[in-house]
């Protein structure tokens, strides 16, 4: 039997009691590979993005074990509820214009002194002093750098579009408007290198393209590290007393934690190993968040169809956004159909040895948009379900 034949009859034993669509969390998978992020660390702590992981229990889990200290939120609102229920320490990744998350914000100092917000433009700050309840709560904020690399003046632009700031000095100009500025505090720097920490670099298949993207990253990791400590110095000439410098992401954190200007490093797909963070040479991990469609037809020889399946994940749409199908090994779309909203045609020798009702495990493109799917995670023990905890969704949470 191989590993995967093991892990199906594993999650299949645990699950025989519920029906799918089901959603699990392999625990001992999840655990080792928190071991691996926090070694590729090396001593940086490590701050979770919890849209990666979208489920308070595991945020919980992940953030007891040494190593791993705060989280990385992904709307206002989100950050507030995580303070409320005793998170301290959240880093909102994004800008926002909630003015009615700002107006709690600046409302009750125990959210006031959990939550860092981002900035990038002095606009972002009118429009926390706009709905500001309390003039003497201070509001913790972070300034994002740009990451990309652009080359020949510019014309071209590898990285994500995000922040409008990309040399020291647009930085300690920024730094010094919130420094001037009555009811704020500058306490981080924050730089996230998609390029790098969200780019496999060995795809399958394709062995010049996979060069061509380790020749790119090789440059913005050099590029990134010269002009990122050149930022932290112009900032901490403004603002001495600056917390954190955070960076890096799941793909890129023994390369972002080598920089001495970074404090620490921001990871959260890392722990579910969803599969598009397959293809890196820097680590490899265990899937550990699998997703059961049940087989509901056999159309022929060679076809089986499920329930459902159709949960693609965002970014450029294309084949790789889709779920794959991983147990039974061997099974794959119809590329006439792929995978639909209420029924998907599986395609496959191993689909003649499935029968009406058994489980076909998925692994999700992305991490935490899996839980956007499901109410309740459970989690599994070697063959056993050991808890079923709910998702963000399952607390009536869905944020975006």
């Amino acid at each position: 039997m191989t590993p995967r034949a093991a892990d199906r009859a594993r999650y299949d034993r645990a699950t025989a009691h519920l029906d799918a669509p089901v959603a699990i969390v392999d625990l001992e998978a999840f655990d080792a590979n928190a071991d691996d992020l926090v070694r590729r660390a090396a001593g940086k702590p490590i701050r979770v993005a919890s849209k990666s992981v979208r489920c308070r229990a595991l945020l919980e889990r992940v953030l007891a074990r040494p190593g791993f200290a705060g989280i990385m939120s992904f709307t206002l609102a989100e950050s507030l509820w995580l303070a409320r229920a005793g998170f301290e320490d959240v880093l909102l990744a994004y800008p926002s214009a909630d003015r009615t998350a700002f107006a709690e914000l600046t409302s009750v100092p125990k959210l006031a002194a959990a939550v860092t917000v981002m900035v990038d433009d002095p606009a972002q700050l009118d429009l926390v002093d706009a709905a500001r309840e309390r003039q003497d709560l201070e509001v913790r904020v972070c300034l994002e750098l740009d990451t990309s690399l652009q080359l020949f003046g510019g014309r071209v632009r590898v990285g994500a579009r995000r922040s409008p700031l990309r040399t020291p000095a647009q930085l300690a100009d920024l730094a010094r408007s919130v420094a001037r500025r009555p009811g704020f505090r500058l306490v981080g720097l924050m730089a996230y290198e998609g390029h790098v920490a969200g780019v496999g670099d060995a795809v399958a298949g394709r062995p010049v393209r996979s060069r061509a993207i380790r020749l790119m990253q090789s440059a913005a990791r050099k590029e990134l590290a010269a002009r990122r400590a050149e930022v932290v110095r112009a900032v901490r000439a403004v603002a001495p007393d600056l917390e954190f410098v955070n960076g890096g992401g799941t793909g890129s954190v023994q390369h972002t934690a080598a920089e001495a200007a970074v404090t620490e490093i921001a990871a959260g797909s890392g722990l579910y190993v969803p599969r598009l963070f397959d293809n890196y040479t820097s680590f490899s991990g265990r899937p550990a968040a699998l997703f059961a469609q049940p087989v509901v037809r056999r159309p022929g020889v060679g076809v089986v169809t499920v329930l459902g399946g159709g949960y693609p994940a965002s970014g450029a749409p294309g084949a790789d956004r889709l779920p794959v199908p991983y147990l039974p090994e061997g099974l794959g779309y119809d590329g006439q159909e792929g995978a639909g909203e209420v029924q998907t045609p599986l395609l496959g020798s191993a689909a003649d040895d499935l029968l009406i009702g058994d489980k076909v495990w998925f692994r999700h493109a992305k991490a935490g948009e899996l839980c956007e799917r499901f109410e309740e995670l459970q989690l599994v023990e070697g063959d056993r379900v050991t808890a079923t905890v709910p998702t963000y969704r399952g607390e009536g949470r869905t944020f975006l």
